[in-house]
């Protein structure tokens, strides 16, 4: 038997370091140093373009603003980030919240006196810009910044419309925050359970099939009893970001996210199509083939994630999960294990689920000069396990990469995912080797199902927000509309043996992403498909693959993801890249078929 697992035995961060209260006065003493560094920024307004002819000067102009703009930045994201962890424990706190949105507001007003500063440069032809880095040299480190702000060119606005999008941002945002209030004060009826969102999604991998269907059933319950409130949310900021799009001249409704994350929209076309054709041989396939070693014709969609037979499923105790993870990180190089143990070390790690905090996880950086911080909502699944890998990844990656300052350690969301994948196919590594016999099916099995859940079902995701936006153009779309297209999509990826059962159509509204950061989710796919790549090139020279990882991740974001991938040998533009990933997965169906 397992033990319990012990809530009040997980980790809770401690914020003190940041701040240690909404009336700390160094959170006013950081807003007024974010306000001078804007100020002596504000006071270079119109030199840019004065001195392009005099290529020193601009070099040392520019190398000035920049640092200036940075130091800013350095300032606000501080302030932004505990207000933003504060809330994300107590969303059911009204003063949390109204600290956030005010602290938001107040943020934003700051930054928009620098607004002007990206615009000057991207004023400044290609060849004025080289020759001054030329002619300055110091000011040559800033060129992958400069290289990522000028993607932006040809999209943007006059100043008083960027200035007008900078004040009103605050407002749009409340949107996003009464989804997430939304979801946080969502409780579903589960049997004689009233459970949290978290609490419930847990449920749905209980090895009784029975607990399985009343969770679901709840969920779906307790869902449409809000998707009024989130389908207009979603709604109103699909609105928002057509109507921008569209004064900003995005060929269509994904282009900024490709800007943003320096991806070629035709890579992503060539993931999408590699990973819909690979439907039939991996999902569709891997789902029969579970239905079959669970006894079943057909899998009803709570089945989709569930063990595959009726005992207990091991579970692990915090100690458990913390050497496990940092034992595989060692594996690699120890560099990576001391840099997770760090945060074990001290509270920097929010494990313990409880009322009023979001579901899900996240890794949040908070400036290169000061330590990110680990949520999550820690049950002892081996999911979690690999949870706890995948932030402390994206953890380890942020910590390698901050001695290059803010604005060159800002990694594309599609190398962004790289470590903390990584991370979780390390630990599984290791939790198969370990495994005897009897367990490997099911290790394998959730290997598999952790595969189709990063590739095949973040593209679905994709594709529902293609379609849903595409329709959003011709108006607003009712709950029911938004069900249908989400069925219609899931569908498609998971094949004919899984039951979609009524009350699925409800489940689009807990997917957090569709609001905060629309077409964000490919990224999961991209970096899973280009871990697959990197992890077989460690297979092939396991030494040396060691630094040129490290070097990947303390790169930053000071590379594209080619010049990135280009030591590996990989060529992330075609879709043979794509497909080669597909077919590691797919060898894991052939091999979990010969164990069914």
């Amino acid at each position: 038997m397992n033990a319990p697992l012990k809530s009040q035995d997980l980790p809770e961060w401690r914020l003190d370091d940041l701040y240690v209260g909404r009336s700390d006065p160094r959170i006013e003493t950081d807003l007024t140093a974010a306000r001078q560094a804007n100020d002596a920024l504000v006071a270079l307004k119109g030199r840019l373009v004065a001195t392009r002819a005099e290529p020193a000067r601009l070099g040392a102009l520019l190398d000035e603003g920049i640092r200036f703009y940075e130091d800013a930045a350095n300032h606000l994201y501080g302030v932004g980030a505990f207000a933003s962890l504060s809330s994300s424990i107590a969303r059911d706190d009204p003063a949390w919240a109204k600290f956030e949105a005010d602290l938001r507001a107040r943020s934003s007003q700051i930054a928009a006196e620098s607004l002007f500063f990206t615009l000057e440069i991207n004023v400044l032809e290609e060849a004025e810009i080289e020759a001054a880095l030329t002619a300055h040299p110091p000011a040559a480190r800033w060129r992958p910044w400069l290289r990522r702000v000028r993607l932006s060119r040809p999209h943007e606005l006059t100043p008083d419309l960027e200035r007008m999008l900078v004040d009103r941002g605050p407002a749009v945002a409340n949107w996003s925050r009464l989804s997430d209030e939304t979801l946080a004060t969502l409780t579903a009826r589960v049997g004689k359970e009233s459970l949290t969102l978290s609490e419930t999604l847990n449920r749905l991998s209980d090895p009784d099939a029975a607990r399985r269907r009343q969770a679901a059933n709840g969920l779906a319950k307790a869902l449409e009893q809000r998707t009024s409130t989130l389908a207009l949310c979603l709604n109103t900021l699909a609105f928002e970001k057509e109507v921008e799009d569209r004064w900003r001249a995005y060929a269509d409704p994904a282009a900024s996210r490709h800007i943003a994350n320096e991806v070629d929209a035709d890579a992503v076309a060539a993931l999408e199509a590699a990973v819909v054709e690979s439907y039939e041989s991996v999902s569709h396939r891997y789902y029969r083939l579970k239905a079959r070693a669970m006894g079943r014709d057909v899998l009803d969609h709570w089945d989709r994630n569930a063990p595959l037979d009726a005992a207990a499923p091991r579970t692990y105790a915090w100690d458990e999960a913390r050497a496990m993870v940092l034992e595989s990180f060692a594996g690699l190089a120890p560099k990576f294990a001391d840099t997770a143990q760090v945060f074990f070390n001290h509270p920097w790690i929010d494990a313990r689920p409880r009322a009023g905090k979001q579901s899900g996880a996240y890794a949040h950086p908070v400036a290169a000069n000061r330590h990110p911080y680990v949520l999550m909502n820690f049950m002892g699944e081996r999911r979690d396990v690999l949870t706890l890998a995948h932030e402390l990844g994206h953890a380890v990656h942020q910590t390698l990469c901050a001695p290059l300052g803010t604005l060159l350690s800002d990694t594309p969301l599609t190398l962004a995912e790289t470590a903390s994948i990584f991370g979780e196919g390390l630990v599984f590594e290791r939790l198969l080797a370990n495994a005897s016999p009897a367990e490997r099916r099911g290790l394998l099995a959730g290997k598999i199902e952790d595969g189709i859940n990063s590739v095949v079902r973040q593209t679905a995701f994709h594709r529902f927000e293609s379609r849903f936006h595409a329709a959003r153009r011709e108006g607003e779309l009712s709950p029911d509309q938004i069900g249908g297209l989400w069925l219609e999509v899931m569908g498609e990826s998971l094949g004919p043996a899984i039951r979609l059962n009524r009350g699925y159509e409800h489940y689009w509204a807990y997917i957090s992403h569709f609001v905060h950061a629309p077409f964000y989710v490919y990224a999961y796919a991209f970096g899973d498909l280009l871990v697959r790549g990197l992890m077989e090139k460690r297979r092939e020279d396991p030494l040396g693959f060691a630094p040129l990882y490290e070097n990947l991740l303390a790169a930053g974001g000071t590379r594209t993801y080619v010049e990135a991938l280009a030591p590996f040998g990989l060529n992330p533009r075609e879709k043979a890249f794509w497909a080669a990933g597909m077919k590691q997965l797919e060898r894991l169906v052939d091999e979990f078929e010969a164990l069914v």
